[in-house]
């Protein structure tokens, strides 16, 4: 079996930007924009200023592509332990260095894939009004969001998403389709129940990663469908900006467009999109977790010219009240802890309300942790 996490070796140097600014306030009552990305192709002239991104986060891509690990999952059932350990040290090296790989014959259903993109479609398609009927609320993670505009008032992505909670201990099995209809209507019922089969697959794969990680992790999940519209100045603005992320897993599938990018040796490389794998990527809790030793990478993605570009998301997260702490028998004897114990709630709330994400978001909890246990009252 896999090499455990108390095996890993010392950590890999990883570059990034240079520091960024402060973040600006989120602002929940932003009403000044509201993405309709048809009457922003349309318009003629300048992008409008909330999209424009500074230089330092357009810095152009150097062509090459990640040379992640591809990683066949069948040796799970064909039980070939010496493959599995194999496989494991892939992995293992791979998350030393930049957290990415990506896997095939993960068991989830093609067809439920492509059933998952064509119910993008009826997301996004459908008119602003309902779109903005289904809205985020603060502080919230599920619902409707045009451009993050409700939350930020610059450098907004150029994008539309639609996220919803999935709750691993629910014997529910139409949580989603029941969300889906409360939100939507009685029209979206479908696509409720192919995002409610969707996330079960997901579940159930994220059980085998975690094996292949050599860590067992209990909690909840959040979906996420992104669509991209063209855009016809995306040499000014991005999708999404460079963020790590915050959760434990990320369990990614990308259509052939491309233009997801990570940074890696002070570069910005792509992630090769393959119709038959899943991307994965290590987060910040799952970074806690290995005490800095499996890396959470800044990534990002690009926009199209003349090409819409969809992705289906699956961020795994851990219980909301469990500490987050690397296990005992990880810790080598002496071995500082970089970073305190908290809780996946509180660094949630952290990022939905007090920060934008980006390279140094858990560094960056930790000192609002801190500042907010030595002076409650304040926050």
């Amino acid at each position: 079996m896999s090499p455990p996490l108390m095996e890993l070796s010392a950590s890999t140097l990883v570059l990034y930007p240079a520091s960024q600014p402060p973040q600006e306030p989120k602002n929940e009552n932003n009403g000044g924009i509201v993405f309709d990305s048809k009457n922003l192709q349309q318009m003629q002239g300048e992008m409008p200023k909330e999209f424009l991104w500074p230089s330092r986060d357009l810095v152009d891509t150097t062509q090459e592509e990640l040379k992640e690990p591809l990683v066949d999952l069948a040796i799970f059932k064909n039980g070939d332990e010496k493959a599995i350990s194999n496989a494991a040290e892939l992995v293992r090296k791979a998350c030393l260095k930049h957290g990415f790989f990506q896997v095939i014959n993960h068991g989830v259903d093609p067809d439920l894939i492509d059933a998952a993109y064509h119910e993008i479609d009826s997301i996004f398609k459908l008119p602003l009004s309902k779109k903005m009927g289904a809205k985020r609320k603060p502080g919230g993670v599920s619902g409707y969001s045009g451009a993050h505009a409700d939350r930020y008032s610059s450098k907004l992505p150029w994008k539309e998403t639609f996220s919803f909670l999935y709750d691993h201990q629910s014997f529910s099995n139409s949580q989603i389709v029941d969300y889906f209809k409360s939100v939507l209507g009685e029209d979206l019922q479908h696509t409720g129940r192919v995002y409610q089969k969707y996330c079960e697959a997901m579940k159930d794969l994220s059980l085998v990663i975690m094996e292949l990680l050599g860590i067992s992790l209990d909690g909840d999940s959040i979906m996420r469908c992104n669509y991209y519209p063209p855009c016809n100045r995306a040499n000014l603005t991005l999708g999404t900006g460079p963020h790590t992320d915050p959760t434990s897993l990320t369990i990614l599938h990308q259509d052939q467009v491309g233009g997801l990018e990570v940074f890696v040796d002070n570069k910005w490389l792509a992630v090769r999109p393959r119709s038959e794998a899943l991307v994965i990527n290590i987060g910040d809790t799952f970074m806690a977790l290995s005490n800095g030793r499996y890396k959470s990478c800044l990534h990002r993605a690009l926009v199209n010219t003349y090409r819409e570009r969809r992705s289906l998301v699956y961020f795994v997260c851990p219980r909301e009240d469990k500490i987050v702490r690397p296990p005992d028998n990880l810790l080598c004897r002496n071995e500082e802890r970089k970073y305190p114990d908290f809780t996946w709630s509180n660094l949630f709330e952290f990022t939905q309300k007090h920060y934008r994400a980006d390279v140094a978001t858990l560094q960056s909890f930790i000192e609002w942790q801190q500042c907010s246990n030595s002076n409650p009252s304040n926050f």
